[in-house]
């Protein structure tokens, strides 16, 4: 039986998570991903990288891909993750995923990535119907597998994915007669979902986020758009089925909220009103954080510096999955 090297039951329970830079983090990333994904580094092994493979998908610009890519760095370092704690780099700086992506490829049946729910989807959202699209679910695997993840966050709509990687795993280990690939389990992010400024769920594709570092005009124009009902100012109006409310209560401590549902219950509040309270406190909150990004960007060298050795940290763990998984296989 061929084991893996980072497969070791001693060690701590090891997390792993992607983000991909197709655009300005917004604030369903920040709730739904980033902030479990800062509070996880204190509680095991915390390995988080940028997809940027993954989204070539999408991205067929290389500048807007290079900034794209720092913008998210100095974002996660920016709201809190620490590079001593977690290993932080770009999955295009670890070629050993890549080749287990294709060692993977080799005992995955179509049938499975013919099922996968996220394709299906974004080929019916116009997005074009590419191999790399197809065998996204393959990359993400590797991804997972090559660093012996233990807990994988997401949120609802990536399960499928972790669903499938568990299939991979068991077939590659099942056809070669090996314990090479740890069996990773998910993890749903508390904020599943976050609305965005029309009601569905926040994100870039559906162009209805607010930035986690928009400022003045910009954060103002998408806080006093979010898509409201009809109800008169001086009827009362139902806190539950309104979207600025929810959003309200991601930033308001819980007497604050209930303030607000009972402006609401009461009548005589407007939705402008509730708006402009949530606009104070997306601005506020994120203000500490926005001063430290503006520091990292106008020092890329630190933020390089940063992906540099967590490349080198996250090598060191590829390479033993990969040289195993070669063995176990023949090659």
């Amino acid at each position: 039986m061929t084991e893996a090297g980072p497969t070791e039951a001693s060690r701590p329970k090891r997390f792993l998570s992607g983000v991909q830079p197709s655009g300005k983090l917004h604030l369903g990333n920040y709730f739904g991903a980033i902030k479990q994904h800062v509070e996880l580094q204190n509680e095991g092994e915390a390995y988080y990288f940028i997809a940027n493979y993954h989204a070539l998908t999408t991205i067929h610009d290389a500048e807007q891909l290079r900034q794209n890519t720092r913008d998210v760095a100095a974002t996660y370092l920016a709201l809190g993750l620490d590079p001593k704690k977690a290993v932080f780099f770009r999955q295009s700086d670890i070629p050993e995923v890549t080749e287990l992506t294709w060692l993977l490829g080799t005992v995955t049946g179509m049938g499975l990535l013919e099922r996968a729910v996220s394709y299906k989807d974004k080929v019916a959202r116009g997005l074009q119907a590419s191999v790399g699209l197809f065998t996204y679910p393959v990359l993400m695997a590797a991804d997972i597998l090559a660093y012996g993840s233990d807990i994988v966050p997401v949120g609802q709509d990536q399960v499928q994915h972790v669903e499938m990687t568990q299939d991979m795993a068991e077939y590659f280990n099942n056809t070669y007669g090996c314990q090479v690939f740890r069996r990773p389990e998910y993890r749903l992010t508390k904020t599943a979902k976050v609305p965005g400024t029309d009601g569905q769920k926040m994100s870039k594709s559906y162009g209805n986020t607010i930035g986690i570092f928009s400022t003045g005009s910009e954060l103002k124009k998408a806080v006093m758009g979010v898509v409201t009902d009809s109800t008169p100012l001086e009827e009362p109006k139902d806190p539950s089925k309104c979207t600025v409310f929810t959003l309200y209560g991601l930033f308001a401590t819980p007497q604050e909220h209930e303030e607000m549902a009972a402006k609401y219950r009461k009548g005589g509040y407007g939705y402008g009103s509730a708006k402009k309270e949530l606009l104070a406190k997306v601005d506020a909150f994120f203000a500490p954080y926005r001063e430290r990004r503006n520091q990292l960007l106008a020092h890329p060298s630190e933020i390089d510096d940063v992906l540099v050795e967590g490349a080198r940290r996250a090598r060191a763990v590829a390479r033993e999955t990969l040289d195993a998984a070669r063995s176990a296989c023949g090659v």
